[in-house]
């Protein structure tokens, strides 16, 4: 009987430096930050809810989804609190999630919630 093959492990915050330009027409692809998040100390996450917009706009992101009903469609994952976010590129996103102004609130955050970040790159 053969062994079974092992899926690799899913990859960790090693986002790419520089933009990674769009085959078609050169353009950086847009990057996406994509968490589901469940809220465990609503008090305290509001301090995080407070001060990221600010810092999410400085670095050229904006808001795709935040909060809103979630219906899961396919699949067995818990969907909690949905957040999209865009930037013009993955660099713009790394700079944001690596700035020392978000890594204080990635604490508060980390400190109030549960949930999983993915950074994505597409368009």
């Amino acid at each position: 009987m053969a062994p079974c093959a092992r899926r690799p492990a899913p990859t960790r915050a090693r986002l790419p430096a520089t933009p990674t330009p769009q085959p078609d027409t050169g353009d950086p692809i847009p990057a996406y930050l994509y968490g589901n998040v469940e809220i465990t100390d609503p008090v305290r996450y509001e301090d995080y809810r407070r001060d990221v917009p600010a810092l999410i706009a400085a670095h050229g992101g904006r808001y795709l989804v935040r909060g809103g009903a979630v219906t899961v469609l396919e699949g067995s994952g818990v969907a909690h609190r949905q957040v999209i976010l865009e930037f013009p590129d993955m660099a713009h996103l790394q700079a944001f999630y690596t700035s020392p102004e978000y890594q204080r609130l990635v604490k508060i955050r980390q400190s109030a919630s549960t949930g999983t970040l993915l950074a994505i790159e597409g368009y």
